[in-house]
């Protein structure tokens, strides 16, 4: 199982702009797709974002579409989320995780990071 550290969250005012990162130990990512899933206060865990490393082609969930941008490093072992315009109901835990078939791979989650968006 591949394991990965999510880091980059925070406290940030309402439109303003955070850059998550999940970095994979002991192995590259260039066979998976990778996701970072969100799960808000009080809801559960959702995926908002996709990225197939091999060839880059990604997903969004409307909620985020074009203010959130999946990338990753050229080594192909950190995926990064950049997220710009945050609202309050970003506000969540962040993970990343393998995807397959659209659905989390690993049953096994990191910590995740927090992200706040508030005045």
């Amino acid at each position: 199982q591949l394991q990965l550290k999510e880091s980059g969250g925070g406290l940030v005012q309402p439109g303003g702009s955070l850059r998550l990162s999940c970095a994979a130990s002991g192995s590259t990512l260039e066979s998976y797709t990778m996701g970072w899933f969100r799960r808000a206060p009080g809801k559960a865990r959702e995926g908002i974002s996709c990225l197939n490393m091999a060839d880059d082609r990604t997903w969004y969930e409307d909620s985020v579409k074009g203010r959130f941008t999946i990338s990753r490093d050229d080594a192909k072992t950190t995926v990064y989320l950049q997220m710009n315009s945050l609202q309050p109901e970003d506000t969540g835990v962040y993970f990343c995780n393998a995807v397959k078939g659209g659905l989390p791979l690993y049953k096994s989650w990191g910590q995740g990071t927090q992200v706040t968006v508030s005045t």
